[in-house]
Parts: C-alpha cells; structure tokens; sequence
C-alpha cells in the first residue's frame, strides 16, 4: 500500500501537490534551456539526510508520470532506501542485486498503482555503494532505462556524507538539491552545488521543503 506521505496521490488539489507539479513545469523548461533538449535522466540529492529528498523525489515521480511521460524511478540510496517503503513493494530484488549480477538483462521493474510510473527499488548488495556506482554496468543500465522512459530520476544519498551522489550524477543530465527551511545550513547547500559543479553536473535547479507550498 502506498504511503499516506504522497500528497500528490493522497491529496492531488493540495496546495503541496499543486508545487510539484510547478516543480515538474520548471524541470521540464530548465531542460529545453540546455540547448534545447531536454532532461532525461536527473539526480534529486541533499546535502544532509534530514531534508526530505526521499520523499521529494517520490512525489515529483509521480506528478510527472500523471503529466503523461513515461517515468522511471531508481533508488540508488543503499544506504537508507526508502522508495519501497513510499510505495509499498519488497526492497529486493533491486538496484543492488543488478549491478552485481553480470548480464545483460535489464532489471525487473516494480508497479506501483500509478499510470506511467515504475520502480527500481534499492535491493540489496554485500559490495560497498561507491564501488557499484563506480562500475561500467551503471552506465549499461542508465542507457537501457532511458529506451524505456521519457524520464528517469535517480534518488541518492546526501551528497556531503558520501560519495555515492557525485558518482552517480556525473553520469546524468543534471540534478536537483532538496533543503529543508530551517534545518539545512547554508554552508553545507553551497559546498553540495560546489561539488556537483566541479564534476561538471548541471545543477537545473534546489527544491525547499517544509516551506509553504512543498512539505517533508
């Protein structure tokens, strides 16, 4: 069952819901300014764990795929996936187990009750994050997942606590950084687009949560 905490399925006239699919406009715009294509394959990170990209990055997922693309979702935090709790499927088999398998089959994919929408979740893995998202098979999977899907939005750890999000971004369009009013420091916002940007990732644009409009 999915969770109660998306808005954009548990109470799509919201004023919450109405700033993701805003959220969906700006994404889809801020692409076609990227000289003149638009984005495919996208990160959505923070730069601490309290900031709610989790569950941001699940709610954008959504809206897009009601906007009628094609979506895929990939939960590519091993560290603390979330995904298959938001939406109520097994964590395994997933993104993990693929990446260690060898071979050229493309994963199996997760319904999830939503037009349009489909799930990678996390999965299980013995072998360190980094060294998964440092294989040649990342780049294998990101490219047969993209014949499948108008978007593919990829969820990865705070990106000031590990590795695992610059790896990862540098093999996609751009990225998104979630803060949370409040909470987040300035400081650590400004490092996390710094990093980003010195492995030449495309940063379209920061989300604001636990603000008027987007909440968790």
């Amino acid at each position: 069952m999915t969770n109660h905490s998306l808005i954009t399925l548990t109470e799509p006239r919201s004023a919450a819901a109405e700033a993701y699919r805003t959220l969906r406009t700006n994404l889809i715009f801020a692409g076609l300014a990227a000289e003149g294509r638009p984005l495919q394959t996208l990160l959505v990170t923070a730069p601490a764990q309290e900031a709610g990209k989790s569950l941001t990055i699940a709610n954008l997922a959504v809206v897009m795929a009601q906007g009628g693309r094609r979506t895929i979702l990939v939960d590519c935090d091993l560290r603390r996936p979330h995904q298959h709790e938001l939406f109520g499927v097994p964590r395994a088999p997933g993104f993990g187990e693929w990446m260690e398998a060898g071979g050229e089959a493309l994963p199996a994919l997760a319904a999830v009750g939503v037009d349009g929408l489909q799930l990678l979740p996390a999965g299980a893995s013995a072998a360190p994050p980094a060294d998964l998202l440092s294989s040649r098979r990342l780049g294998a999977l990101i490219t047969g997942l993209k014949t499948q899907a108008d978007i593919v939005l990829f969820d990865a750890p705070p990106i000031l606590a590990v590795s695992d999000a610059v790896l990862l971004a540098a093999n996609l369009d751009g990225a998104v950084l979630v803060a949370q009013a409040g909470h987040t420091r300035r400081d650590h916002a400004q490092r996390a687009r710094e990093m980003l940007e010195k492995v030449r990732v495309r940063v379209v644009g920061a989300v604001l949560t636990s603000a008027d409009g987007l909440g968790g």
